[in-house]
């Protein structure tokens, strides 16, 4: 049986002596291949405290020899409940429902419990849980569907979600009263972002990432972009414009970037730095052979003399650590604090850097990257944020996220506005050009006036013809 590739936890509980078994209980009314909640329970218990005594008389230093051991005490304890069925006549289990309780075990071990299948599936995008029996599926066709209940109670979500924060990461976080908001990065890729004790339940939130090796041109046939859009763009990132990708949440810029990259050359070396890995450029050496990956740290609960969590590594260290890792580009995967000064000082002394802000449109993101610069605990005027804007980026990118699912639609992620910076204007505000303005339509991106860097894109093979389709190429795309 195949179970799930996770590192499990030194487990919290170090008996004294071995545990006797837990009596058996036989899944009645339970069908071939379902699973009963209580037996599972059960069994993970068991197997956890063996595999804690175990560990403790001979230690385990590698998390795959730990999976194995819990692997082989799991089908230990399976054995031993078929052989007790046996000698007391009860009905057997089927194979199917041997399997899938050693697969519920693992994952209650290992994985997120109930909540692991969702993460398993390939057609999910997002799953919201508002409280332990308050859960709702977004699936890539579009819809969103209610689930079943993911723990029987809050206090059991809240320990899932415990343990799981304890082994997930290069560094141990918690998850309690005293730090009630746990952002990770889970073994798949996705990113879980949980808080509770400041709410009246416990709220979840898991945002899947399915595709991670993407294009330009797979953005334009799932209708992201149009062709002409994916020339500008690409020509764009090959002639080292530094692009700031914005919109709402889930709106796709993460996708975005992770196609724009696609633009480099194999052989150029540049970073990315993200609170939870989410590109998973480094995960592609084919395509990207000379990334040097960077992950912020929480940090432990102590402070150290400053004040500051003991361990923590911030996004602004990172960016300012990778100016010194000879690199072309960097590449940020959200910039929402005071990193946005070492990321627009790498802008202005590099080309072809990266990386995604929230915001409503793309001339709010001026404002925004302004407010981040006042608010980043140095000394600096608004005249000097406009200042370092305007000589630090090219061209911002805006996404919109048009969700129809209440009316029974569909959500389209698409390009809606293209923004070039032109250096200072008046009022000591970047002066900017608007190349790409949202059709009156449906808001999609449509060429509306030629950038300045127009010889720059076109030595980068952009045709400059393109621009002359007013009306954009959205309704031709392939």
């Amino acid at each position: 049986m195949t179970y799930l590739d996770v590192r499990p936890a030194t487990p919290a509980v170090t008996p004294a002596v071995t545990p006797t078994r837990v009596p058996l209980v036989t899944p009645e009314g339970v069908g071939a291949g379902e699973v009963d909640l209580g037996v599972v329970r059960q069994i993970r218990q068991v197997v956890a405290e063996r595999l804690a005594h175990r560990l403790q008389a001979s230690p385990v230093e590698s998390a795959a020899g730990r999976r194995e051991l819990a692997r082989a005490l799991v089908q230990g304890e399976l054995a031993d409940r078929a052989r007790d069925q046996a000698r007391t006549g009860a009905v057997p289990w089927s194979v199917e429902t041997e399997i899938a309780t050693g697969q519920a075990v693992m994952a209650a071990l290992f994985g997120l419990g109930r909540l692991q299948p969702l993460v398993d599936d390939p057609s999910v995008e997002n799953i919201e849980v508002d409280g332990c029996d308050q859960v709702w599926v977004s699936y890539a066709d579009g819809t969103d569907r209610r689930h079943p209940p993911v723990a029987d109670s809050d206090a059991e979500l809240i320990e899932t979600l415990q343990l799981l924060a304890a082994r997930t990461g290069t560094a141990e976080r918690t998850f309690s009263s005293a730090h009630p908001a746990l952002h990770l990065r889970l073994d798949d890729g996705s990113r879980l972002a949980a808080m509770a004790w400041t709410t009246p339940r416990p709220h979840v939130v898991i945002r899947r990432h399915r595709t991670r090796t993407i294009t330009l041109a797979d953005l334009t046939r799932l209708g992201t972009l149009d062709p002409v859009l994916e020339a500008f763009l690409g020509a764009a990132v090959r002639a080292g414009k530094n692009v700031i990708v914005t919109g709402l949440q889930n709106a796709g810029k993460t996708t975005l970037i992770r196609a724009l990259a696609g633009q480099f050359d194999p052989m150029e070396r540049f970073a990315t730095i993200e609170k939870e890995y989410e590109l998973h450029l480094h995960d592609l050496p084919d395509r990207h052979p000379r990334v040097v990956a960077m992950e912020a740290r929480e940090g432990s609960a102590e402070l150290d003399g400053h004040g500051r969590p003991v361990g923590q590594i911030t996004l602004t260290q990172l960016v300012t650590d990778a100016l010194r890792m000879n690199l072309r580009r960097i590449i940020v995967g959200e910039v929402r604090g005071p990193e946005i000064i070492p990321m627009l000082e790498a802008m202005s002394t590099g080309d072809g850097s990266l990386c995604t802000m929230h915001a409503r449109t793309a001339a709010h993101a001026i404002d925004r990257i302004v407010t981040l610069c006042l608010s980043a605990g140095i000394a600096m005027t608004d005249t000097f944020a406009y200042r370092l804007l305007a000589g630090s980026v090219d061209l911002l990118v805006h996404l919109t996220l048009d969700d129809h699912t209440p009316t029974g639609g569909r959500r389209d992620r698409f390009v809606s506005q293209v923004v070039e910076i032109n250096g200072l204007g008046e009022a000591n505000r970047p002066a900017t050009t608007t190349v790409f303005t949202p059709r009156a339509s449906d808001g999609r991106a449509v060429p509306a006036h030629q950038p300045a860097c127009l010889a720059q894109l076109v030595r980068a093979g952009f045709d400059p013809r393109l621009l002359d389709h007013r009306d954009g190429l959205w309704d031709v795309t392939p």
